[in-house]
């Protein structure tokens, strides 16, 4: 698989993971949701800088 696929397929999967932990955990707690969608955007870069950037 080419480098533009595996991309967008991580874009992906970080936008449904983003989305599925906002509607199943912090559905209405704001400041919460904002700071665990900032986390998980960090582990998904540092992933992707340790084991995808070539």
């Amino acid at each position: 698989m080419g480098r533009a696929p595996t991309v967008v397929l991580y874009v992906l999967a970080l936008i449904v993971v983003v989305v599925g932990v906002d509607i199943l955990f912090f559905r209405n707690h704001f400041w919460e949701r904002l700071m665990v969608n900032v986390g998980i955007v960090l582990i998904f870069a540092a992933f992707y800088l340790r084991f995808l950037k070539s």
